[in-house]
């Protein structure tokens, strides 16, 4: 039987990266023993992956087990959760993550950047975390971005870019069918981290952010991984004021 298992680096070196907010990024190389492993386990299970109707992801995903999801809650509660404000850990979730849609099929939400808060109880706090386990950098890191105006506009363009047509919001927004790596009249560039195989960077998800591709045609190309990722999703209670 194959071996997919995995061992994190138990003394990681964290690297803080600022963004023009005052917010931060950290990051982790080499997070990981044999990340081939987990490269190996998306091309046995490739086809159990989904790209569910209704969904903001650009692409196909499938849950991962509870002993890679706990091993991963554990590194973050242990490394990485003071540092995002966060006091005790509620959920977490991570998913094997592919983008495959060209620009031409992605509809309002997927052009736009995103949070990741949607839903979650504003006495709580959500984090995330990206694993990148490809080796083509060129298929992009995470780009950071800010509001450029207030927060009723910005909850509306939110709101839209759900509630309408992707033709709709096009004309409305003047938004092309693009993935979303530069600033525009609605949003700021605030910071990029690169991509870099065996890299895992872990955020705030109530900062806008995207997946920085500037090269789509090379999502699909055969005989690669594509862009594929871990995404890890962590909702905890605020620290104490």
């Amino acid at each position: 039987m194959q071996d997919f298992s995995v061992k994190f680096n138990p003394r990681p070196q964290i690297v803080r990266v600022p963004l023009e907010t005052g917010q931060s990024v950290f990051v982790v190389d080499n997070v990981l023993d044999h990340p081939e492993h987990l490269v190996a386990l998306a091309d046995a299970v490739k086809a159990e992956f989904v790209q569910v109707p209704g969904n903001a992801f650009p692409g196909c995903q499938l849950r991962m087990d509870d002993v890679f999801s706990d091993q991963l809650d554990a590194f973050f509660r242990l490394h990485i959760r003071g540092l995002l404000d966060s006091r005790r850990s509620l959920q977490m979730v991570s998913r094997l993550s592919r983008v495959t849609l060209p620009p031409s099929q992605l509809d309002a939400r997927q052009r736009i950047c995103h949070r990741d808060s949607a839903g979650v109880d504003p006495r709580h706090t959500i984090s995330a975390s990206v694993l990148y386990l490809f080796e083509d950098v060129s298929l992009g890191g995470t780009v950071f971005f800010a509001p450029a105006g207030n927060a009723q506009e910005t909850e509306k363009l939110v709101h839209d870019a759900s509630a309408l047509d992707k033709d709709v919001f096009a004309k409305k927004y003047g938004w092309p069918a693009s993935y979303m790596a530069h600033s525009n009249m609605y949003f700021k560039v605030i910071g990029r981290v690169p991509a870099k195989p065996n890299r895992i960077i872990f955020y705030d998800g109530n900062i806008f952010h995207s997946s920085d591709i500037s090269q789509p045609e090379k999502l699909n190309a055969p005989d690669s991984v594509g862009r594929l990722t871990i995404n890890g999703f962590f909702t905890c209670t605020r620290r104490a004021a």
